[in-house]
């Protein structure tokens, strides 16, 4: 699943030149202890990511859950225009129905995940999965599915994605040496990318050979093994951290926020992320609607355009660490945040046609590029200057925010495409897609010439 993810006023004081925000270390907890391990890059960034069996594993459910979920991107919004007859507004419903539990439960998940272990809740978020979604299929075999069963399955799958997403990305940090995290993100993300790519392909395929309903069994047992995958990994350093005072989720809570707010660099990048998620949130929730119904496009053509976006993630990945120590963190990030909202063009000018889809598959790529380049380039700052304890409740408190931020672009999608059309919606989003790149260019980070810790 390959949707471009990852979504205060900055402290000056707080980051100061760029000089100190190159050298920014993991901060002292509450107590004023520092945390004796911290996710920074202690070494240079040498040595082999194939010769580690836990990754391998790691990387291999990761893509597995991604193959099945874009086979369900796929056939869920043609199981709920073309057999249930679902109109914009109830596709964009479902699509907030899906994403609103994330939003809700995503700080208690991180907090959970930095007290508990990480690979457990992986694997429980990952057999919720499968059980909801096997009801699908198995109801309509029997002719009683409804558009309410798939709202509901949606429900129950936004808060299975909560727990594991929240243990997932914490996770890989303890499965290598710190000195390897930002290739080992760069290559999960090109590996979903690809995982995607094959996944819409796949999803294309199966929705039109068996049908929508029955084509979600390959996303059932795409959540399997990811799941025995994780099973049979082993973090390399994954210590159990003891229960805060008094046993308080809350409290827990609340020093992650506190974390997050009062680092400079993670306050930048969580509201970068945020506001690109919006962006890119209102468009794609009528992504597949107006392409169908508008273009013409049929079921295999989106799912090649799809494919073909998917290609352009993977390089986007790929491609980031290498452009990040040619030219910096900072000035490849917000060259990919300008270009982004230019990708949007052939997409609002397309009349249907083969020359627009090819146009638009040739922007998607670009897009796709653009936005993984910057998300894996984030992440992998983000977890240089967090400490080991804090992991979890970082990466929770960005998925709260660019996750809450979905649904509101869900509801607004939505609303006017109900009101005005599917196409004033994408031009909406194209324009919000200049907020990331301001919020950024406003920051001191715009200048980061070298990963945090880089010697």
């Amino acid at each position: 699943m390959s949707a471009p993810v990852e979504l205060t006023p900055d402290r000056q004081d707080a980051v100061g030149s760029m000089g100190e925000v190159c050298a920014i270390r993991p901060q002292p907890s509450p107590s004023g202890h520092r945390p004796a391990e911290a996710v920074s890059p202690a070494a240079p960034q040498t040595g082999t990511l194939w010769g580690h069996q836990n990754l391998q594993l790691y990387l291999t459910g990761q893509t597995a859950s991604a193959l099945g979920s874009s086979v369900s991107q796929i056939a869920t919004p043609v199981l709920a225009v073309l057999q249930l007859d679902a109109g914009t507004a109830e596709v964009a419903l479902l699509a907030l129905l899906g994403q609103l539990p994330q939003a809700m439960l995503a700080l208690h998940a991180g907090a959970w995940a930095d007290r508990h272990s990480k690979r457990q809740q992986m694997i429980t978020g990952d057999l919720i999965n499968a059980l909801a979604l096997i009801t699908v299929p198995l109801a309509a075999a029997l002719g009683a599915l409804t558009l309410t069963q798939l709202m509901a399955v949606a429900i129950v799958q936004g808060v299975a994605t909560a727990l594991h997403d929240a243990a997932a990305t914490s996770y890989l940090p303890t499965l290598v040496d710190r000195s390897l995290i930002q290739r080992s993100t760069s290559l999960v993300g090109a590996l979903l990318a690809l995982a995607t790519t094959a996944g819409s392909n796949l999803g294309a395929a199966l929705t039109g050979a068996l049908g929508p309903a029955r084509a979600l069994s390959a996303d059932v047992t795409s959540h399997l093994v990811s799941a025995w995958c994780t099973a049979r990994s082993k973090a390399a350093s994954a210590p159990a951290l003891p229960p805060p005072r008094g046993g308080r989720l809350l409290t827990e809570i609340s020093t992650g926020l506190r974390y997050v707010y009062g680092n400079a660099t993670l306050r930048t990048l969580t509201l970068m992320n945020t506001t690109l998620v919006f962006g890119l949130g209102l468009i794609h929730t009528l992504w597949v609607l107006y392409l169908v119904r508008n273009l013409a496009m049929s079921a295999t053509t989106v799912g090649v355009v799809m494919g073909v976006g998917a290609l352009g993630a993977a390089a986007g990945a790929l491609f980031a660490p290498r452009l990040s120590a040619r030219h910096g963190p900072g000035p490849m990030m917000l060259t990919a945040l300008a270009l982004t909202p230019v990708t949007q063009i052939p997409l609002l000018l397309a009349t249907p046609g083969r020359m627009s889809e090819i146009a638009i598959g040739i922007a998607l790529f670009l897009q796709m590029a653009c936005t993984n380049s910057v998300g894996a380039t984030q992440r992998s700052i983000r977890q240089f200057v967090t400490a080991t304890d804090r992991q979890a409740r970082m990466q929770a408190v960005n998925a709260f925010m660019t996750t809450g931020s979905r649904p509101l672009a869900a509801l607004l999608a939505g609303g006017l495409g109900s009101w005005i059309g599917a196409r004033p919606p994408l031009v909406v989003g194209a324009g919000l897609l200049v907020l990331p790149f301001v919020v950024l260019y406003c920051s001191p980070l715009r200048s980061l010439r070298q990963m945090p810790g880089a010697s």
